[in-house]
């Protein structure tokens, strides 16, 4: 890999005119012989998208080529220059360098590439990166497994630095005896105070406090729920989870290989003050489902989802979720009488998934899928949104696919969602980012940056529920202990 960075000359060293022969003879880029209108296949995707400008280095890559070059501008400033075989990879001060004289305009990349057809080099049509002024909350937390249906051998809740390629594991199943591990959720982006659950031997939820794990056994508490989806009340003291009995079945004849469904599940609030569990006899009846809870920013109000119970797996395609909104007592954690109905299955024909507020608590976020509770394996599966003052629907298609687009969450300042999706391959989940603007909407999304692009088809890994997360997670204590 070479990179030329382009500022004015402070050296005093005199050469030879042999010497300035030889290294501008040696050093001097080669210039491709054809220029083609069109715009170079790059892997990942990153042309004409927004990023923010505090983003880990775009570095791309294109099959085929025995050499590429590409040069970095803005305005008719050159930036710099990196070339490689068939990769970019950008050093991380030329590229910080870059976002800061980029910010808020817009940086023009022009790839120029070698390969079996273009042997003396083709230049293809220069595109655009937009540097936004609007920086991105740095951290994110996911869990990475395998994308199996019942087995597996190692998972585990993982955290990345989006302002460089920092990843490392918060909690393995290696530490709970190749249980699993998941329903991984913050306390209002706090690195300090989250919530995850372990199945298997032993298992249990873990309530992480100030860094110090420590065992929360819902299921040992009355009404004897055990509870998974937790959301964190902003303020902290109260956790709402849906109690699901969850089962899967898979398909004879369908585009979907496997259904994952609940023969039953309710809300429930849990009282770290007080640790107990809260219900409302209104959200455990048998005739309803309720799952997929969220509270609002400010905490007054409780969103979920609510289906009629009907006969599963028969009747899997009748089993629609409505969107529905009621208020939230923070001083004891009780539910409101009035619960409104934001979205009805019966006019909308489709299934709400994992509904997710802005910060500003303007905009609601949802998976949209024909039936059922489990979008990830739905291929029609796609985000949908509803301002919540005027009850309208947001434009998301940008942010759609052919495939499966599914879970979703909304950075500290509202400007930027993460999501996952199974656009590359239809078999991996991997993490979209992009850029919501409220006069424009949002912009096209772009894969999260990976120092070596072809571990984006070489990582035998599915990426689940992405979270912001303010800084870097840091365990005090081992979780393995609470296992034994």
């Amino acid at each position: 890999m070479k990179t030329t960075r382009y500022t004015r000359c402070r050296s005093g060293a005199v050469l030879s005119l042999g010497g300035l022969l030889f290294l501008m003879t040696a050093c001097a880029p080669k210039t491709p012989k054809e220029n083609s209108s069109e715009a170079p296949a790059i892997f990942p995707d990153y042309k004409n998208v927004v990023v923010p400008c505090n983003i880990a280095p775009l570095n791309f890559m294109m099959d085929g080529a025995s050499r590429i070059s590409a040069d970095f501008f803005v305005g008719n400033e050159k930036l710099f220059t990196v070339s490689g075989t068939n990769t970019i990879k950008i050093p991380k001060d030329d590229w910080q360098d870059g976002l800061k004289q980029a910010r808020g305009k817009q940086m023009r990349v022009s790839v120029s590439v070698w390969n079996d057809q273009h042997q003396e080099g083709v230049k293809y049509r220069d595109f655009q990166i937009t540097v936004s002024a609007d920086s991105i909350t740095p951290w994110i937390a996911y869990r990475l497994i395998p994308p199996g249906y019942v087995l597996w051998k190692s998972m585990g809740i993982y955290q990345r630095h989006l302002e460089n390629f920092e990843e490392e594991c918060v909690v393995s199943n290696n530490e709970n005896h190749d249980g699993c591990v998941n329903c991984h959720s913050f306390q209002n982006y706090s690195p300090e105070r989250f919530l995850f659950h372990a199945r298997g031997k032993n298992g249990c939820s873990v309530l992480v406090q100030n860094g110090v794990p420590e065992r929360l056994e819902l299921d040992k508490m009355e009404p004897h729920f055990k509870g998974t989806y937790p959301f964190w009340h902003p303020k902290g003291r109260f956790i709402v989870l849906a109690n699901c009995d969850t089962h899967q079945a898979f398909y004879g004849h369908s585009n979907n290989k496997v259904e994952v469904y609940d023969l039953e599940s309710d809300l429930m609030v849990y009282d770290t003050k007080e640790k107990k569990v809260i219900t409302d006899p209104r959200f455990t009846e048998k005739q309803y489902w309720e799952t997929f809870p969220a509270f609002s920013p400010d905490g007054k109000s409780l969103y979920f989802c609510r289906a009629q119970a009907c006969n599963i797996p028969k009747e899997y395609d009748k089993l629609k979720y409505a969107l529905l909104r009621t208020d939230f007592n923070e001083q004891n954690g009780t539910l409101g009488s009035r619960v409104d109905t934001l979205y009805n299955p019966a006019t909308e024909k489709g299934s709400v998934s994992f509904p997710r507020i802005s910060p500003d608590g303007k905009y609601l976020l949802f998976t949209e899928s024909d039936s059922g509770t489990f979008p990830i394996w739905h291929k029609k599966a796609d985000l949908k949104m509803i301002n919540l003052a005027t009850g309208e629907r947001v434009n998301t298609d940008a942010l759609n696919s052919s495939d499966v687009d599914s879970y979703h969450s909304w950075d500290q300042k509202g400007k930027w969602i993460i999501f996952s999706s199974r656009r590359l391959d239809g078999r991996y989940t991997r993490l979209f980012i992009a850029h919501f603007d409220e006069k424009t909407g949002f912009s096209k999304p772009f894969l999260l940056p990976q120092k070596a692009p072809v571990q984006n088809n070489e990582r035998m890994y599915s990426y689940n529920i992405p979270e912001f997360v303010s800084g870097p997670v840091d365990l005090k204590e081992s979780v393995a202990d609470l296992f034994e």
